[in-house]
């Protein structure tokens, strides 16, 4: 497997809000990280994989203090938290970042159940490797853990990230995992939605996962007055959209 160049990617959305991704990283575990700029504090949403340092990819964005976020506990959002000082969670997963479950980015040590059950979901996992590139060296994907985190603050549904000009309300949406949280700006009507929804197949049938609250989830961001949602995979979508995924999803499960 060819050596990365460059691990991580940034895209510029707006003025005050940066993408980051890791290229290399297969589709199924490409998660996306926020960097929100703000007055007395800066917003991260999720960490990907901590493969490789994030916290030194975005040097050049961290000109004051950081708030760091995670939407889950599942391996694609949190692999970098440890990087940081603030790393905040909702309370139901705070063991999982603290203990960590270990998966191996070599789909050959997975049982036939869990690929079985992620081909069904939409996910076609064509090749057994879970990356494209190693980072460095001497990378083994079999033994790759990611990093445990304690976490600083616990959160639940109603509190506030407040960045000083900004702020967003916690949002509990749970479904894909337990403690699933959205972070939501109603001054901009803006959602960071995490894996609660996103426009890709969405995984309702992992360990942790419920269906029933679930389709609560959607029938509550139904009625959310978004302008846009920015999600933990794939692209970001308005309105429209969002009323069509959570429709969608409803009358499936149901």
């Amino acid at each position: 497997m060819k050596l990365a160049e460059r691990w991580f990617e940034q895209t510029m959305i707006s003025d005050e809000i940066t993408l980051i991704r890791e290229p290399h990283v297969d589709e199924l575990l490409r998660c996306k990280i926020w960097h929100v700029k703000g007055r007395d504090h800066d917003l991260l949403i999720d960490t990907g994989m901590g493969i490789c340092s994030l916290k030194d990819e975005i040097e050049d964005l961290l000109g004051k203090p950081v708030i760091v976020v995670a939407t889950h506990s599942h391996l694609d959002h949190m692999g970098s938290m440890y990087e940081f000082d603030s790393r905040v969670i909702h309370h139901c997963e705070a063991d999982s970042l603290a203990a960590p479950p270990q998966v191996s980015l070599d789909t050959g040590d997975w049982s036939i159940e869990e690929i079985n059950g992620l081909r069904e979901s939409g996910y076609a996992l064509q090749n057994e490797r879970l990356i494209t590139a190693l980072p460095r060296t001497g990378f083994d994907l079999h033994s790759f853990h990611t990093p445990a985190a304690v976490p600083t603050r616990l959160v639940d549904e109603g509190d506030v990230i407040d960045l000083g000009n900004r702020s967003f309300q916690v949002l509990h949406l749970p479904g894909h995992s337990p403690g699933s949280i959205g972070l939501w700006e109603e001054d901009s009507a803006t959602l960071f939605s995490g894996d609660a929804i996103y426009d890709g197949p969405l995984l309702d049938g992992l360990e942790d996962s419920d269906i029933g609250d679930y389709l609560l989830t959607m029938e509550r961001l139904q009625n959310l007055p978004v302008s846009v949602v920015h999600g933990g995979h794939d692209e970001s979508f308005d309105r429209r959209r969002l009323k069509k995924i959570t429709a969608e999803y409803i009358a499936a499960r149901n």
